[in-house]
């Protein structure tokens, strides 16, 4: 399929997991990809995967973490797009795990800055151009965890959830002008930063769905190309649970 052919889509902490997935989804759709993260070698072999299979696609190394990494970024993706992204997929993110009581201020500035800051500016630079064209698609990645509470995972909850919020804000301040924002909330995902949590954890949140199992990335990229396509085409402000049936529990 051609469908998104012209089109540039960046993807944040696409050099594995569920944004390398995406990125590969994307760029299967004709879209030239924007791969961003932070390891230079798993970057290229994206590009290349990419690439060997007839797409396109451009990396740029970085951490995203304060707002100048962002502004960089941006203007990096818009010289990299020939002037454009029309597609954003905000998938970078950190999870520190553990008690509240464990939780330093680094830990919680650490976290809001790369779970909501980042994005926060990130759409801030990029939707408005989206909307003077009159076409543009956004999709934020949070979790199922920013729905009910989980013990050690108070910090990440609640930066996916201020996500969600934004998703919606962003919806109604740009959706009248052709621009889509919506978001995904994964369950338990084989990517590396579900590597940190411990197995019974993750097994015991993969059981209490009715999946009964633990997601591979390219299923929840599935649904972040669709979000992100005229497929969906009237879906505005919605966060779309890719959860195994945890959100019916």
């Amino acid at each position: 399929m051609t469908d998104l052919k012209g089109r540039t889509a960046l993807v944040t902490g696409s050099t594995s997991g569920i944004g390398r997935a995406t990125a590969i989804a994307l760029a299967a759709r004709g879209a030239h990809v924007l791969v961003v993260g932070r390891d230079e070698q798993r970057a290229r072999d994206a590009v290349t995967e990419i690439e060997g299979s007839g797409g396109s696609a451009t990396f740029r190394l970085t951490s995203l973490v304060d707002l100048e990494s962002a502004r960089e970024l941006v203007e990096w993706a818009i010289d990299a797009g020939n002037g454009h992204v029309d597609i954003l997929i905000n998938n970078a993110g950190v999870a520190l795990m553990g008690p509240s009581n464990a939780a330093t201020e680094a830990d919680f500035d650490e976290t809001f800055t790369v779970n909501v800051k980042v994005p926060f500016f990130l759409v801030a630079s990029l939707a408005p151009a989206m909307a003077e064209r009159g076409w543009g698609s956004i999709v934020n990645v949070s979790t199922m965890v920013a729905s009910f509470g989980q013990a050690g995972m108070a910090l990440y909850g609640a930066s996916r959830a201020a996500l969600e919020l934004l998703t919606k804000a962003w919806a109604a301040e740009y959706g009248g002008r052709g621009v889509r924002v919506n978001a995904v909330a994964p369950g338990p995902t084989r990517t590396r930063m579900m590597e940190a949590i411990p197995d019974e954890m993750v097994n015991h949140l993969a059981a209490l769905a009715p999946a009964a199992r633990v997601a591979e990335p390219e299923e929840l990229a599935s649904a972040i190309v669709f979000l992100a396509t005229d497929d969906a085409s009237f879906v505005h402000g919605v966060t779309l649970a890719v959860d195994g049936g945890r959100v019916a529990t």
